[in-house]
């Protein structure tokens, strides 16, 4: 974390040799939180099978607002539950996906077959 230090003189402080008193003022840096929205609109766009991916998108969007008020720990706990559904959102697209394209071919297969012996 970096930290900056300003100094400030105190205006109006008698003119002598004594050293001029001073105010370091430590100006806390911004806590990054990540909101995943890109991969929540990834998820909802391609691999939104059974809504997960909508409500991730959902709570990335509640923890982006919570991060502009300034609440941060109520934007990390939308984030963490964001990233959660997000992890099942994708796990269940590609289930889903490779599930279906199996599910596809096994059928194509079996019209086939079934096309051939009917000829």
């Amino acid at each position: 974390m970096i930290k900056e230090e300003h100094e400030v003189a105190v205006l109006g402080a008698p003119q002598s040799s004594a050293p001029m008193p001073t105010t370091v003022i430590n100006i806390p840096t911004e806590i990054s939180v990540p909101d995943h929205i890109v991969w929540s609109l990834f998820n909802t766009v391609f691999l939104n099978w059974c809504c997960p991916g909508f409500v991730a998108f959902a709570y990335s969007v509640k923890s982006r607002d919570r991060k502009m008020v300034g609440d941060v720990t109520g934007a990390q706990s939308y984030a963490s539950t964001a990233k959660s559904l997000n992890i099942w959102a994708l796990v269940l697209g590609l289930f889903l996906t490779t599930g279906f394209i199996v599910l596809l071919g096994y059928a194509a297969l079996n019209f086939y077959q079934i096309v051939m012996i009917s000829t």
